[in-house]
């Protein structure tokens, strides 16, 4: 599982994303309004949007509020975002991919570097560490849904390229051309997937001590922390003795 989402879920749990969703919030709401402005405002025929609407649900985000931001897209006066990818490496080499949604990139890119910076790392040329990773499209369903086999079965008639299934869930990776497709499969026989959008998977991990993993943990929080920051991805494996101090 690649480090960023091993990060998430520990975080989860710890009950830092209650502490934070008014933050989460403005971050799922904004990238509803770049998604209806790029394309049509109806998520039957916008994929980014419906994946944006999918996760904003997961969340718990309230019809009124999602068709709010649906709106802001709309007129005028609609609210612009630059789509903005950072690379870099963390610590222990550890390759780092952020992407942003900014209205002000000197802000954004004078904030992301500090970040990088004061961590331990530093920030690169785009294409850096991208070639690290696979940029695929994943669809999530929880646990519940279906077994193992189930949904290995589903996916490979959809056309899906990989299958992680876990206690926390089933991921399904897919090509980028093909998420609209094997989502739209997989969602007729297992019900509205938690998530579909696209990811940064990296090739391979990266194994870090508890002084180092615990730098780029904090690291990755301080950069989630920033309004403009919407995912960050890292190929890295924390030691079982770091995981177990986090989750305590």
């Amino acid at each position: 599982m690649a480090g960023h989402s091993q990060f998430k879920n520990i975080m989860h749990r710890k009950g830092r994303q209650d502490k934070a969703r008014s933050k989460l919030f403005g971050k799922l709401a904004r990238e509803i309004t770049v998604a209806a402005k790029m394309g049509l405002p109806d998520p039957a025929f916008n994929a980014r949007l419906r994946a944006a609407i999918l996760a904003a649900r997961a969340e718990n985000m309230s019809k009124d509020v999602i068709e709010r931001a649906v709106k802001k897209s709309q007129g005028n006066d609609a609210e612009s975002y630059d789509e903005i990818r950072y690379e870099g490496y963390g610590p222990g080499g550890v390759a780092v991919i952020v992407e942003a949604l900014t209205d002000n990139r000197n802000r954004t890119a004078g904030e992301v570097r500090a970040t990088f910076t004061k961590n331990g790392g530093n920030l690169a040329e785009t294409g850096a560490v991208s070639f690290m990773f696979d940029h695929l499209g994943v669809v999530e369903f929880d646990a519940k849904v279906g077994n193992a086999d189930a949904m290995l079965e589903a996916a490979i008639e959809a056309g899906a390229e990989d299958v992680v299934s876990n206690d926390d869930g089933h991921q399904v990776f897919t090509a980028q051309d093909g998420l609209r497709e094997v989502a739209k499969a997989l969602e007729a026989k297992f019900g509205e997937p938690r998530k579909a959008a696209m990811m940064w998977k990296p090739q391979n991990t990266i194994a870090l001590d508890d002084e180092n993993g615990e730098r780029l943990l904090e690291m990755i929080s301080t950069l989630e922390e920033n309004d403009d920051v919407q995912n960050v991805y890292a190929n890295f494996e924390i030691s079982d003795t770091l995981m177990q101090k986090i989750s305590a």
